[in-house]
């Protein structure tokens, strides 16, 4: 394996050869000065840890009541999977296995694969299949539209203000910390 590297120079084009850079060290281009890379100190532990934190949130997002709904002095909270169960049980089976795909399947899948790869980097290893494995996180990665899904709720919340009092759930803010 070479110990060093070539990168072209987004500014003036120029191939540079750059060798290890240290932690918090940067590669500059020898024709023009610019920036081609800066290593930082500790990527790879600070990735694992949001990996890691986003699978807690999404999981604690899945078991926890989403929304809650008072009408009449009646409380009605959902979760999560309700929703997609009732486009189920109305019939939508194929818009409800892609809402279920897109909401919670991909994104786990996402930290899970983030989770299998990093962690034995961390420990000078490699995780068996980790290209293909990370080849897969690629091609879902259009998937996980939390974004979108969060968005729907945001727009619903306020259509359904005026209907009845919103109570937002523990999963709720699970699911926006999750989103940033």
């Amino acid at each position: 394996m070479l110990d060093t590297v070539r990168i072209a120079c987004q500014d003036c084009d120029l191939l540079n050869r750059i060798p290890a850079v240290p932690d918090g060290g940067s590669a500059v281009c020898r024709r023009c000065g610019a920036v081609l890379y800066t290593q930082r100190q500790k990527r790879i532990e600070c990735t694992l840890s949001f990996a890691v934190a986003g699978l807690i949130l999404m999981i604690l997002a899945n078991l926890f009541p989403f929304l809650g709904f008072k009408i009449q002095g009646q409380v009605q909270q959902t979760i999560l999977f309700s929703g997609i169960q009732e486009l189920y049980r109305q019939g939508l089976h194929l818009l409800a296995i892609l809402v279920f795909f897109t909401t919670i399947a991909a994104p786990l899948i996402h930290f899970v694969i983030l989770i299998y790869v990093l962690f034995p980097l961390i420990l000078n290893r490699r995780a068996p299949g980790m290209f293909q494995v990370y080849r897969l996180y690629h091609h879902l990665r259009p998937w996980g539209m939390l974004e979108v899904f969060m968005l729907g709720i945001l727009v619903s919340v306020v259509k359904l203000s005026r209907m009845a009092e919103i109570i937002p759930g523990t999963a709720l803010y699970c699911f926006m910390a999750l989103i940033f």
